[in-house]
């Protein structure tokens, strides 16, 4: 049997290569993190200050989902401070950007069966992907190979407190008094819909409240030219005809969250109200 089409990999170890150091990897993951297996990745931060903490190595954001990734990167074993310094970094930033859903990776060569024992006490409480990086000598080059050694696991951790705002703070801070009004515009198509709903401003977004109680079938943004509404709907043909055929500013779709996101601005909610209204209504009828 002839066998001469197959080679045998050398794999080697990056921790005592003089030529390739953390840094080096770092700087090839930003520039390919397609190699993850973690989605559509873009490059937000690399080695982002973190107050009192040190560098986060890497910070990813998926195009489609908004969700963001703290990287940390190991050369040789794993050890605990890795683990924690980790925890530590994505627990910072879903604390500074609550508006996202935040997930921690570690990577790292030698991947322990005594570090997984101890990543798996922790998961299920948090979002942690452990990536085992393979370095292998393929002639004068290195070919490496990323091996997720352990998936998220859905989790339940205590919800972040939504810091409550008023409409003075979106009028000064974060837009103009003359597109907050649109978010009034906007209230006022939804109460035909369904009576009694009223603007619950947070930090972050303009949301919705009926009798007290948040109720997010469509949250608002205001920002310094137009408002952006985002409702909460499956993401089908006939909607995305209703928008194209109408010629809706639509920035996107949040797959993770179920959401259309639609630029608008003071002509567009008066001209194109009853399709605005369409809009609501189905993604009411959806979220209710």
């Amino acid at each position: 049997m002839d066998t001469s089409k197959i080679i045998n990999l050398e794999q080697i170890s990056l921790k005592n290569n003089k030529e390739i150091d953390e840094k080096y990897i770092q700087n090839y993951l930003a520039l390919e993190p397609s190699v993850l297996g973690l989605g559509e990745l873009v490059l937000l931060a690399k080695e982002k200050i973190q107050p009192k903490a040190g560098r986060l190595d890497l910070l990813f954001q998926d195009s489609d989902t908004d969700r963001r990734y703290a990287v940390e990167i190991q050369l040789g074993k794993t050890d605990e401070s890795h683990i924690i310094r980790t925890i530590e970094y994505w627990d910072i930033e879903r604390k500074m950007y609550p508006q996202y859903d935040h997930c921690a990776v570690i990577i790292a060569e030698d991947i322990t069966t005594r570090f997984l024992n101890v990543i798996q006490l922790f998961n299920g409480q948090i979002p942690l992907i452990a990536i085992q990086m393979n370095a292998f000598k393929i002639n004068d080059k290195i070919g490496l190979k990323f091996i997720k050694i352990l998936d998220e696991i859905k989790y339940d951790i205590e919800p972040l407190v939504v810091e409550p705002t008023n409409r003075k703070f979106w009028e000064e801070t974060r837009s103009t008094k003359e597109i907050v009004a649109l978010a009034d515009d906007i209230l006022k198509i939804i109460n035909e819909i369904e009576p009694n709903f009223e603007l619950n401003y947070n930090k972050h977004y303009i949301g919705l409240a009926k009798n007290g109680i948040a109720f997010n079938f469509a949250i608002m943004i205001a920002k310094k030219n137009f408002l952006r509404l985002d409702f909460k709907f499956e993401q089908n043909e006939d909607v995305e005809n209703i928008i194209n055929e109408n010629k809706l500013d639509v920035l996107d779709y949040n797959a993770k969250s179920s959401r259309y996101k639609i630029r608008l601005t003071e002509s567009e909610i008066k001209n194109k109200k009853d399709i605005i209204k369409e809009l609501l209504k189905k993604s009411y009828e959806y979220f209710k």
